[in-house]
């Protein structure tokens, strides 16, 4: 029950002290949770109650079931984009069909997290390198900026998630622009901004939540044209299931899985980032997935549409204080109540002021800093992202994670299809050996003896590659090669393929009077040689732990019995 329910582990040792910091990290982010949830939920095509909705119940259920005691689980941006880019391509009838669309994915997601869990695919989030998720995220918080249009200038434009649509559409509507309302969208911003040059600590969204809606609601700023919130029911959500065709269901089941590794990845990253500040390693990726399925699937079930964890938040959370996960549910405590007694007072909320916290928030998510470390360090990388970041930005978000990380794991497969090959010689005066293209003038070779290092595994994907070095290197060599010795450490493991080819490589080598010497081969590797029958080929004799002992082989010495022993074992484990 531990594994699965986290919190049994550290329930035993709660006290008042840990209380005290829960109770204050749990009212900030309650507090933060209210604006930021009807913000999210706009950028998903949501009535802003179905954000308050989304930041109750999840949170609840991560508290007993999530491996961090810091992560603040609930509507984010980037989901939230997710899901009105994937409802955006189908058919929807009414609000209320697009409602329970949006319920559904949560629901969708939440099962495709589970079954990872259970299944142990954690790691599956290793396969997204950072340089696509740079690229993806700064691409998707452009989107989501741009998503925030309609509100922030105060027009009807319709909903794209390509950059391209977006921007047309704004081209043919420039005259209909609502200047009083912008101008409110540009004074949030800078007083959201201003707020936090002085405190982190201060609800900077909250107080400006607040300050507007008051100056709304006395100045009568909406019957001036500025578009107010209007609205929002009051209570608790209903418990509630969808009803989704099969039809839908496949249509959703490409966003549903995106939606379940990149809520995923925005968690496990956030949540490692904190447990390395805090030095505890309490985060285990196979329960983060069943914590956040299940968070989804019990969401669902109250109205919630997908969710996650959110980096400010967590960031706040964690900064607020937080021991346990009990602080998340003062944070569901306090947007319930909210609910239950103070959503007459969101009426003026103006729409452009949740676009304003919007922006504020995403501005963070566009990374510049990385981007330009790559150009400097890992160029190859840098054309990864910005490949990543052009195909989010103009054919489509499911298109740029996707294609990111193919063209990711793309070029990892063309690294390890062409290993780096040392040709190495001994450092005069020692026993070490060294590249000498890095020590040309300190190492010294041996007549008639090349010694090759291959760094990496030998497949099917590079076996080819392997053999063809290796003949130039022997045709560079002034004297002719009577030995060629290999270095193995690096390699730790021969597929059928390269067995095969070096099977009969090593077979014409030898027809050419060339002995092949291998050197430092683990164990593992031993096996495979005596098993695919090489080392009849090879020949015991011609194994060594060590190149110095290689030599002296080669040059007639005695070696050691020791050295004899390896050589002349059966099966040379």
């Amino acid at each position: 029950m531990r594994r699965y329910f986290p919190f049994l582990e550290w329930i035993k040792s709660y006290n008042t002290l840990l209380f005290k910091g829960d109770l204050s990290a749990g009212i900030t982010v309650g507090v933060m949770l209210i604006p930021q949830g009807m913000a999210y939920a706009l950028i998903a095509g949501l009535p802003p109650v179905y954000g308050l909705y989304a930041a109750i119940f999840p949170q609840m259920v991560y508290a007993f079931m999530g491996s961090s005691r810091h992560l603040a689980v609930g509507p984010v941006a980037m989901d939230s984009l997710l899901v009105a880019t994937a409802l955006n391509t189908m058919v929807v009838l009414d609000t209320n069909h697009y409602i329970s669309l949006a319920i559904f994915l949560a629901l969708f997601m939440g099962l495709i997290q589970v079954f990872l869990g259970l299944l142990k695919f954690g790691f599956l989030v290793n396969f997204l390198s950072r340089p696509v998720i740079s690229g993806f995220t700064s691409a998707a918080a452009i989107i989501i900026g741009l998503s925030q249009l309609k509100h922030v200038i105060g027009i009807d434009l319709p909903s794209h998630s390509l950059i391209q649509k977006t921007l047309q559409s704004l081209w043919q509507t420039t005259d209909q622009i609502h200047w009083f309302t912008l101008l409110i969208t540009l004074a949030s911003i800078a007083l959201i901004f201003i707020i936090k040059y002085f405190s982190n600590k201060i609800p900077a969204a909250l107080v400006v939540v607040i300050t507007t809606t008051l100056l709304t609601a006395q100045l009568n700023w909406n019957d001036q044209g500025v578009k107010v919130l209007g609205f929002v029911p009051e209570g608790l959500p209903p418990i509630q299931l969808q009803a989704i065709s099969l039809d839908e269901i496949y249509q959703l089941l490409p966003m549903a899985l995106t939606l379940a590794l990149v809520a995923f990845l925005e968690a496990i990253s956030i949540a490692k980032a904190i447990e390395l500040k805090e030095k505890k390693e309490t985060v285990d990726s196979n329960q983060e997935l069943i914590a956040l399925g299940t968070a989804n699937i019990v969401g669902s079930i109250f109205q919630s549409y997908p969710t996650t964890g959110g980096f400010s938040r967590t960031a706040v959370n964690h900064q607020s204080g937080a021991q346990t996960g009990i602080a998340a549910l003062i944070s569901a405590a306090v947007v319930a109540l909210t609910l239950l007694f103070l959503t007459d007072w969101f009426y003026y909320l103006p729409k452009a002021v949740l676009g304003a916290i919007i922006l504020a928030a995403v501005i963070k998510l566009i990374d510049i800093k990385y981007p330009y470390k790559l150009w400097k360090t890992h160029r190859d990388e840098f054309f990864v992202l910005l490949f990543t970041f052009a195909i989010t930005l103009f054919m489509g978000i499911q298109e740029g994670i996707l294609l990111g990380t193919l063209i990711a794991l793309s070029l990892m497969i063309y690294r390890t299809s062409q290993p780096h090959i040392a040709v190495l010689g001994r450092i005069k005066g020692t026993s070490r050996f060294r590249n000498v293209l890095r020590f040309s003038d300190e190492v010294e070779t041996f007549p008639g003896v090349l010694i090759i290092r291959f760094d990496g595994q030998l497949f099917f994907g590079n076996h080819a590659y392997f053999k063809k070095h290796i003949a130039e290197h022997i045709a560079e060599q002034k004297n002719e090669v009577k030995f060629l010795v290999i270095d193995a450490g690096p390699i730790h493991y021969i597929d059928a393929s390269a067995s095969n080819t070096l099977e009969n490589w090593i077979q014409d080598l030898q027809q050419k009077n060339i002995t092949v010497i291998w050197v430092k081969a683990i164990g593992p590797l031993r096996d495979i040689f005596y098993r695919d029958g090489l080392v009849k080929i090879i020949g015991k004799r011609n194994f060594f732990s060590n190149l110095k002992t290689a030599i002296k082989h080669i040059q007639g010495e005695e070696i050691p019995i020791i050295e004899k022993r390896i050589s002349n074992q059966n099966n040379l484990k």
